[in-house]
This record gives C-alpha cells, structure tokens and sequence, in this order.
C-alpha cells in the first residue's frame, strides 16, 4: 500500500497568555496538520509544530515520501534523514532542550510515521495501540497543567480563564481545571516568579489539594545551588522535580542533593544523550514526546531503554490539537514504563480542534482509548479551514515567547540561570 498524496495545512488556533521561563505565548498558536493518502483510498492523519522553519521542512517531506510503502518506515526514515542533510532547526523559545541534526530528523518524520501507524490501524481494523504491542491500560491519565498568567493578552478582554499571579490564583486555576476534567494529580508550570514565590504555590496547592501528586517545572532557569535549595525545601511536596537546572552534569548535581526524583524534557531528548544521563544519574523520570522522539515507536524503543536502566516515563506536552492527544494516548496506553500521568495542553484549547468531536473525552482526569481503527479519530474538515484561514490572517509564523513578552515588557530577560 502506497502513498499517493500528502496534504500539510499549517493551523492558527488561539491561545491564553500562559507565562513560562521564555517570556508568554502568544495570542495564536500554530500546530501543521498532516493528511496521507494512499493508492488504496485510506487516509491517515499526523500532526506536528507550525513554526515556519519546520513546516517548509515538512512539506519537502510530503514531496520526498510519496510512493512509500506505508508499512516502510524504515526506508522513510531513511528519505527524511537524507533530505534534512546537516540542518538543524532550532525552537526559538528553547523549552524542549537543545536542537540537532537528529533531534530535526525525528521531529520532521513523527507526524508522517503517525499518519501512517493510523493507516495501517485502518487497514487491519485494529486501534494504533494494538499496533505498538497491545494495551497495558484501558485509559491514560493526564495532569492538571497549571500556568501563572495574565487575565486575558494586553488589549485583549479577559479571557475564561482568568488571571493566576500568586498562590492564591494559582489554587482556583487547579479547582477550574480539576473540577471541569477531574485531574488527579497537578503540574505547575514554574520560572516565572522569584523560587520562594512559587515555593509558596506549591505549598498552597498541597494544603488544598492533599492527595493530589505534585510537579514543578521551572524550565531550567535556577542555578544549581537555588534547585538544591527548592529541591530540599520541597521535602515530601513534590512527586518529582523537572528540569530545574540546565544540563545533563548541572542536573545531575542537584539530583545528588535533593530527596525526590528530577524529570527531564530538556537535558535528555535524543538518544545520545542516554548514556550521560545513565552514567551521571542525571534524572529519575523522563518526558517522552512522540513529536521530537521520531513518532511511536521510536518513542517506544526509548521507553523500553529508559525502563532497563530504572528511569521512569511521563510525557511532555506542547501547545496542541486532537491528532496529538490520540497518539499520545495510544502511546500511553502501550507503554507500561508510563508510571505517572502525562502533561496535556488540551484544556487551554478551550475547545477548539480540527478533530470530529467524540472521540476524545476525558473521564476522571484520563482519556480512554478512542474507540475505531487507527488513531481513531476523523478530521473535521470546517474546523481545519477555519484555523487554516487563521493561520494565513494571524500573522504568526514562528513561536516566539520572548519577543512577545519584550513588546509588553523591555526589560524582560530569558537568561538562563536567573537566579
């Protein structure tokens, strides 16, 4: 079964002003959307980031991959590695670590490997997680991804969400959250504020939320010496700390120091950097994320290594659409070295999708395998118009945190450590 066309739409959906170690997301976020084609009418559906840099890379993809066996992954790995050459693409907010040929590789190829994992699901009538070995869990819990931010974008109204700028905010964002998807454990989106300050969200969260597992993730913008301190303030608080610090060594001199285990979606994010980390004891907990990992089973194979060397998994999460969440999900639902719930950016989406509604629901904080074939969910091909149309008005092109947040504050500073 062959390829016979690929359609990539690139996507603007819009986005609360969520703060984090870069700066603040823009108003839009941009998400490319990928559609395969076979010369047997199947169709499969992939998804991926929209900064420009990419998506030029990933329709030269589309170009490169028609005429692939879909059940050729190898050989299309092979055509996307040739085709990126020695370039390298470089997210120009810098949270998901450092970037390299292979990391461009992985990431240009995992939607076109997703679409065709969906494709293949179709063809034998079996969901993608049967495809990555069968199922382990019947649902996959997610967290409740808190941020500190701005009650709506500057010139903006308010938005539904509201305003969270100190501990107190910080709370009634994880009782919205919660209480509209049942979230069962918490991650707070740190870096932002002084380290005392969001100590003291934490400690807020704790004594409103005493069962709930807690997370901090400053982004790597603390010294050693202030992620030793915070690490050990939060002494039985937290259920891991994640990238505290910068770096494989930075990383692993603070896990020496403090009693809970670092997770990490920064310092390890290709395969290379395994050993170090293994070596150096670096991270207790590691954020697989399909779309920079080189697509399922890719992600897979590492989640297999990670689990021979004690390392246990969660999953990193972007700015992202329905697609993401599915193969998330199957993933997930496969992977038994997946110990603790997964991030997901769906809820600040506040509804907005290019998939069919239905499909994807969650139920006490987790999302049950979509039901059907494949991936199990459809496009809706009004609502990829619309954002489609919003990509070309918006003006967007690259995500870019920290030019954003300088066009409302000059004085801000992405250096990395701040404190």
């Amino acid at each position: 079964m062959r390829i016979r066309e690929i359609n990539v739409t690139p996507v603007a959906f819009r986005d609360p002003p969520l703060l984090n170690a870069a700066g603040v997301h823009e108003p839009w976020a941009l998400r490319t959307i990928v559609e395969v084609v076979t010369d047997e009418e199947l169709t499969g559906l992939g998804e991926t980031y929209g900064d420009l840099d990419h998506l030029v890379r990933v329709r030269a993809a589309a170009e490169a991959l028609i005429g692939h066996d879909v059940y050729g992954g190898n050989a299309m790995y092979a055509t996307v590695a040739g085709l990126v050459g020695a370039d390298v693409v470089t997210d120009l907010h810098g949270l998901t670590g450092t970037s390299s040929r292979a990391k461009t590789v992985d990431r240009i190829f995992s939607p076109f490997e997703v679409a065709c994992l969906d494709i293949r699901g179709k063809a034998a009538d079996r969901p993608v997680v049967d495809l990555l070995g069968g199922r382990v869990r019947d649902a996959v819990p997610y967290s409740a991804y808190l941020f500190y931010k701005w009650a709506g974008h500057p010139g903006a109204p308010d938005d539904g969400f509201g305003a969270a700028l100190d501990p107190e905010g910080v709370v009634e964002q994880a009782r919205l959250l919660i209480g509209a998807y049942g979230f069962r454990s918490i991650k707070l989106k740190g870096g932002v504020f002084p380290p005392d300050q969001e100590v003291e969200a934490i400690r807020a969260l704790r004594a409103a939320f005493p069962e709930h597992p807690l997370r901090l993730d400053p982004n790597a913008v603390w010294s050693v010496e202030t992620s030793i301190r915070v690490g050990r303030e939060l002494d039985g608080v937290l259920e891991y700390l994640e990238d505290p610090t910068e770096g494989i060594e930075g990383m692993a001199r603070v896990a020496a120091e403090v009693p809970m285990p670092l997770a990490t979606n920064m310092c390890v994010v290709t395969p290379e950097h395994i050993p170090p980390a293994v070596r150096q004891g670096a991270i207790g907990v590691l954020l697989t994320d399909h779309h920079y990992w080189g697509g399922l089973v890719r992600s897979a194979h590492i989640a297999t290594l990670c689990e021979t060397f004690g390392i246990e998994l969660s999953m990193h999460s972007n700015s992202h659409l329905g697609i993401s969440l599915a193969a998330m999900t199957h993933l997930a639902a496969a992977t038994p070295a997946v110990t603790h719930a997964c991030d997901t950016h769906t809820p600040w989406q506040d509804g907005q999708d290019v998939v069919a509604p239905g499909a994807l629901r969650f139920v006490d904080g987790a999302v049950p395998v979509p039901d059907g074939p494949g991936l199990g969910v459809e496009l809706d091909r009004d609502a990829l118009a619309i954002m489609n149309e919003q990509y070309e008005k918006c003006g967007v092109r690259s995500r870019d945190d920290t030019t954003y947040m300088r066009s409302i504050d000059p004085s801000f500073s992405a250096r990395r450590p701040r404190c």
